[in-house]
């Protein structure tokens, strides 16, 4: 190879080093962005390239290409459909994991560059080695990098993490130390001394393998502080699913005891009917019809007082439907139903009971947030051959934001988690049933079905 060549190759070369790093970048965020991924993949891609352009024309202090580009992430979250915390800490995996890797790297790349023979003579052969160790240098950072991004893109993905301040120092710790670790490296990787360049690893032969296993280990640092973390954060909502589990078993509990308290009341009643019946023959007979009305006034108060207003077949659906009735009622939302409780198909009435708490509930809080004038909620439970079909709509105030298990996430920190659970919960209980559901939030509208199949053998 000629030296005009080599020189051309030793200009292209660090543009290409930071097209790779542009195009990894993009593709590690790729999947965590929303709306037209490939769309803001590719802004991603070109807003990297030119800022490293940019900054390679300066003498800007060592890492600070780093923060610039991760402060950008964050400037740029709500645009790439990222939370802030989600792009920070994006930004410090991508950079631990680049810095990881050129580390591991470098010193395979001064093993190799010793073992291979220097050509004595010839210019053209010494440029040619260089090209060609500096091509496998290029050619196997891309596959590790590559392999650590993918390794660690795929275990964010299995579960979602709830990043709060405490999660992301947690989270950000070993990172950071890690890029700093690097930074530091990379400073004393040449020295020169009287002229002279001292490299690392010639002065201290160890470091060939400490600096790469260090790398290594803050790179598996970080990924087992995410898989901690996803496994505390597994835990928590299996906790809290038992516990609201609980709860609303309680509650339903509580309720077939208000109605069997209820139905006993109506016993009761009928049997008091015949004293009744022979007070107001006495009161007829004597003429006293100033002390019949009267008295027939507080028969009807007595009688109103155990009105059930629905009657779904089911004695559990019937407090839980008549319960949020009066609910709409004192919120003055307008309240339809059109719910039968299926008799047939081995349905559980615990079961049944918790998809309509919880249902139910949502739309309540969904109403609260709507303009008095427009709240509603609409209920349907219709079977319709092997399948039982649950739909609630509701009036909506606002945009629904829906999280990775595609289900609503609430605006509220404090109401996101138990908001989340009882939704979970309805899927938990229709999945037992072979079923799913399905939300639609559109024109003002909140919309879900649950589909349930037959259990012929009952559960």
């Amino acid at each position: 190879m000629s030296k005009a060549g080599f020189n051309q190759f030793n200009q292209a070369f660090p543009v290409a080093v930071d097209g790779l790093y542009a195009i990894c970048l993009a593709l590690f965020l790729h999947p965590f962005l929303r709306g037209n991924q490939k769309w803001k993949a590719a802004v991603v891609f070109v807003v990297h390239l030119l800022i490293s352009l940019v900054w390679g024309c300066f003498a800007a202090p060592q890492g600070t290409f780093t923060l610039a580009v991760t402060a950008l992430l964050v400037i740029l979250s709500r645009f790439l459909g990222l939370k802030r915390s989600m792009a920070f800490l994006l930004g410090l995996l991508f950079w631990n994991a680049k810095i990881s890797s050129a580390l591991t790297v470098e010193s395979l790349y001064f093993i190799v560059e010793r073992l291979v023979p220097q050509p004595v003579g010839s210019p053209e052969a010494v440029y040619f080695r260089a090209v060609i160790l500096l091509m496998m240098l290029f050619v196997s950072h891309s596959i590790l990098l590559g392999f650590m991004l993918v390794f660690l893109q795929r275990q964010l993905k299995k579960r979602a993490i709830t990043l709060h301040q405490q999660e992301i120092i947690y989270l950000s710790f070993i990172p950071t130390v890690g890029i700093l670790f690097g930074q530091i490296i990379s400073n004393l990787l040449v020295e020169v001394k009287d002229g002279i360049f001292l490299e690392l690893y010639d002065r201290h032969p160890a470091f060939l393998a400490v600096v790469p296993a260090l790398a290594l280990l803050f790179y598996l640092g970080a990924c087992l502080s995410i898989f901690s973390q996803q496994s505390m954060e597994a835990l928590r909502r299996e906790w809290e699913t038992l516990f609201a589990e609980r709860q609303q078993i309680q509650a339903i509990r509580d309720r077939i005891q208000e109605m069997e308290r209820f139905y006993a009341q109506i016993r009761g009643l009928k049997h008091e009917m015949r004293g009744h019946l022979t007070s107001l023959k006495g009161l007829a007979s004597t003429g006293d019809y100033d002390s019949l009305v009267d008295y027939i006034g507080k028969i009807d108060n007595s009688i109103s007082n155990f009105d059930m207003t629905f009657q779904t077949g089911n004695p559990v659906t019937d407090v839980i439907m008549s319960d949020a009735q009066r609910q709409s009622k004192d919120l003055g939302i307008h309240f339809q139903a059109d719910f039968h409780y299926p008799i047939a198909g081995g349905y559980d009435a615990f079961d049944v009971g918790i998809i309509l708490q919880n249902l139910l509930k949502n739309a309540l809080e969904g109403c609260k947030k709507a303009g008095e004038s427009t709240r509603f909620i609409t209920i349907s439970g219709k079977k319709k051959g092997r399948f039982f079909l649950i739909e609630v709509q509701n009036s909506l105030m606002g945009e629904v934001i829906f999280g990775q298990d595609g289900l609503p996430v609430s605006t509220k920190t404090e109401e996101a988690s138990m908001h989340g659970i009882g939704l979970a919960n309805v899927r938990r209980v229709a999945e037992k049933y072979m079923g799913d559901l399905e939300i639609k939030a559109e024109n003002q509208k909140f919309d879900i079905v649950v589909l349930l199949q037959e259990n012929l053998q009952g559960g």
